[in-house]
């Protein structure tokens, strides 16, 4: 009897099969952009507090070199993409779905390419300790690059903490994204060598590669570039299905095992990274050299060359679009990340930041301004889709009453943002619009609440201060009058009557040198 050996694949609830507009831009192997006129590098392009600048308007820079420093543990370094100039450091407009600005450094290439001088590559990794590792990844400023932005050195330090699977990203679920594919048709071997590194630093014993099955090329890269000793390195080929790439979903998918609500993947023992985080591990680690690119994807029927470029991070979009042909008369609105958890942008004057994968320049067809929206009726449809087992109608009700408290009681922060539920919803209402808007309104009373925490601690311990200098001044004094005390008891019983007798000893003593001056002297010989 044949006996079946596939690994199996769970699906999770919910999700969607929507059109992938992939074609588009799928075939189109990668390009280098070409060098721009400036680069604007934001401080902030990750999870975490802002790095800290370590150069000044009219520094010469070279290629690689650190720019600004990671400013706190949750932080990520910042190198210079290319040789040239710092020409201004100031406020400026970012990728931000609000159009807002932040402190950008501005370079001015010089043409030149000179590299700075950079690490020597660990080519010994396998025996080189995982913390020094993480300290290269921090080094690099690695960040994962599928979207999270979250600092790899920080999601790798899995100190104490068992770790058996360390599942790799390749599932590339929103449309129009095609990045990750032409990444893994091309250097397959580099990802596959960056997850070595990454399992060897988190210690796990396999590595699970998570691929949704309408990427035969990218599945037939991988499988090419396995060597025959590659134990424990597993490609599973998933159903497509949108949002395979969420990282619970995916560890569903490719394991069976659900993430607790509000938990990490750590808590079940696994690890998941992007592909394109885990070349920049290869490229750090078996390189040394930092995180300055990445491939982006410009796509949409209001471009007139969709492609794959792989353009310096800090790059202007304008660019970029102009290098695949410039807009096209269709161009309606210009989308950063995907159509269902990208946002569109005020401008195209923006820089490509280590988080931005794809630039949508969509048509009106493709995104057509949202109808009014129309009073909730409560189908249920954002419940069928949801693949966190949320209900959506019943969060975004409690969001619209401010009444937060309620919102997390139904889980809101295991929303993932995925827009299944606003994609479905026959009365149009931006769902996901409204889940961000309290979570936003949850972290700000919740700073608020630690910076109120932080005051009442600090006062309570400045009482506790004085009041211990107090009793400190107490018991000096306390000695001091002891001390005096035991040396009088030394010299008298009664110190006022021994006072009195030391008085008499000096008056009787004075007195009887008077009388001897007043004597007569010895009579001399006449």
């Amino acid at each position: 009897m044949a006996v079946d050996l596939t690994p199996p694949v769970w699906d999770f609830h919910g999700g969607l099969h929507i059109p992938d507009h992939k074609a588009l831009s799928a075939d189109r192997p990668v390009v280098e952009a070409t060098l721009p006129s400036r680069l604007q590098l934001a401080l902030q392009q990750h999870i975490g507090k802002s790095a800290e600048a370590l150069v000044k308007a009219g520094d010469q820079v070279l290629k690689g070199q650190l720019i600004a420093r990671a400013s706190d543990y949750v932080s990520a370094n910042l190198h210079a993409p290319t040789s040239g100039r710092v020409v201004e450091i100031a406020e400026m407009p970012i990728a931000h779905p609000s159009g807002l600005s932040a402190p950008c450094i501005v370079i001015e290439p010089d043409g030149e390419e000179h590299w700075a001088e950079l690490p020597e590559p660990i080519t010994n990794w396998a025996e080189t300790d995982p913390a020094e590792l993480r300290e290269r990844l921090r080094w690099a400023g690695i960040v994962g690059l599928g979207g999270a932005v979250f600092p790899t050195s920080v999601k790798t330090n899995v100190t104490g903490r068992a770790v058996d699977t360390l599942i790799i990203n390749a599932a590339e679920c929103e449309p129009y994204i095609t990045c990750d594919d032409r990444l893994l048709r091309e250097q397959a071997e580099e990802v596959l060598e960056g997850a070595r590194i990454l399992r060897h630093i988190v210690g796990a014993s396999r590595i699970l590669v998570g691929i949704e099955d309408n990427k035969p090329e990218a599945i037939a890269s991988l499988r090419e570039a396995l060597s025959g000793d590659d134990d424990g390195i597993e490609i599973r080929v998933v159903p497509t299905k949108y949002p395979s790439g969420g990282e619970k979903q995916l560890i569903y998918l490719l394991t069976g095992v659900e993430v607790p609500s509000q938990g990490l993947p750590l808590d079940v023992g696994m690890v998941c990274q992007n592909v394109a985080t885990a070349a920049s591990v290869a490229d750090a680690v078996l390189r040394g050299r930092p995180l300055i690119s990445r491939i982006v994807t410009i796509t949409g029927q209001g471009v007139s060359r969709p492609g794959n470029l792989r353009a310096l991070i800090g790059t202007p979009v304008s660019e970029l679009i102009a290098q695949c042909g410039g807009y096209t008369p269709q161009v309606h609105k210009l989308i950063m990340g995907g159509p269902m958890m990208g946002f569109a942008l005020h401008s195209d004057a923006v820089p490509v930041a280590k988080g931005s994968n794809c630039f949508i320049a969509a048509s009106a067809e493709e995104a057509p301004d949202p109808p009014p929206a129309k009073p909730c009726i409560r189908c249920g449809e954002c419940v069928k889709v949801c693949p966190a087992y949320l209900l959506p109608q019943q969060i975004y009700w409690y969001a619209r009453a401010r009444d937060f408290d309620q919102a997390q009681d139904h889980h809101l922060f295991d929303c993932i943002e995925c827009g299944c539920c606003a994609y479905v919803c026959p009365a149009r209402i931006p769902l996901v619009h409204y889940y961000r808007f309290a979570k936003t309104e949850i972290w700000a009373s919740e700073r608020e609440r630690q910076k109120a925490e932080h005051a009442r601690r600090r006062h309570d311990f400045r009482e506790a201060r004085i009041k211990r200098l107090e009793a400190e001044r107490k018991a000096r004094l306390r000695k001091k009058k002891e001390a005096l005390e035991k040396k009088s008891a030394g010299t008298s019983d009664d110190p006022k009557k021994a006072a009195i007798e030391a008085a008499m000893k000096r008056v009787a003593a004075r007195k009887a040198a008077q009388q001897n001056d007043k004597a007569p002297g010895p009579q001399g010989d006449n």
